[in-house]
């Protein structure tokens, strides 16, 4: 049985300028090789139409933060790279997806883990599965830089990434195979879902 830890992930959060659709003004990739956690690569992206107010007191980009940033385009090769053979890790994982596929035409993840649904299937006891409450429940910020900050996109990958290794260790330290993170019995193969987000 192949253990989640055969993989190698990248763990993704978008920051938006609050337009609709949603246009990036920062990502950020977690690498996540052999179960360990590495270092995130973050861009700031210049967006094609204004940063929203509504969205600036969310994350606190503004337009002049991101005024001498380089458009997607410029970056597309550097982020391509980051997610290529990858499987792809998120929190409430169909908001970053479909901002990556506007941007990323032809890529497609091969698998998607929403930590999201990850939580709920496997710590039902949680009250609340907002990012920012198992943050806080599971103690996922601790040690990490004073300047990193919620709602920003290296903070919001880095506890991400912590959450899902926390969600795919087992009660006995073990790691649980790609199956039990799916969700499958164990007799299924290691073929992922056909579904995907």
């Amino acid at each position: 049985m192949t253990d989640w830890t055969s993989r190698r992930y990248a763990v993704v959060d978008v920051e938006g300028n609050g337009q609709r659709p949603p246009d990036l003004v920062e990502l950020a990739v977690v690498p996540i090789t052999g179960g360990v956690i590495g270092e995130p690569v973050t861009w700031l992206i210049r967006p094609q139409t204004p940063i929203t107010g509504f969205a600036r007191r969310i994350h606190g980009i503004t337009g002049q933060m991101v005024a001498d940033a380089p458009s997607f385009p410029e970056i597309e090769k550097e982020v391509r790279t980051a997610l290529d053979d990858a499987t792809i890790v998120a929190h409430n994982a169909p908001v970053d997806l479909s901002v990556l596929r506007r941007k990323l035409p032809q890529w497609e993840p091969a698998e998607v883990f929403d930590t999201l649904r990850l939580a709920r299937r496997l710590r039902p006891e949680r009250v609340s599965y907002r990012l920012g409450a198992l943050v806080e429940a599971f103690n996922l910020a601790a040690g990490l830089p004073p300047e990193l900050r919620p709602h920003r996109a290296t903070y919001d990958a880095l506890v991400t990434a912590r959450l899902f290794v926390l969600l795919a260790t087992g009660p006995e330290g073990q790691p649980l195979s790609l199956n039990e993170l799916r969700g499958q019995p164990s007799g299924e193969g290691d073929a992922p879902p056909a579904a995907l987000f």
